[in-house]
């Protein structure tokens, strides 16, 4: 006879889910950001990070592609784009 299971629950952050991406990935344009934190609210994730203008970045480890982000932005400071280099360790050049 088989005892209980019992499977320890995870998240995104213990794993690196990144490679779970669609086919595109949040580009933060660095023009029009006005620090509002909505991006970084929103993500489903918690890979969005930054506090100042102009310097949010998603961390590509965990990041899924979603485009949520990008569409609450009120600037549109944040561009989808296709995804087409090997996932970064910190996102942008991070």
């Amino acid at each position: 006879m088989f005892g209980p299971l019992t499977v320890k629950p995870s998240n995104s952050k213990g794993d690196k889910t990144g490679s779970w991406r669609t086919q595109s990935r949040p580009h933060y344009l660095h023009k029009d950001c006005i620090a509002c934190k909505m991006c970084l609210m929103i993500c489903p994730e918690g890979c969005v990070h930054g506090k100042e203008k102009n310097a949010f970045w998603a961390d590509y480890n965990f990041c899924k592609g979603c485009g949520v982000c990008a569409d609450i932005c009120p600037k549109k400071d944040i561009a989808m784009v296709a995804e087409e280099s090997p996932i970064e360790s910190k996102g942008e050049g991070r």
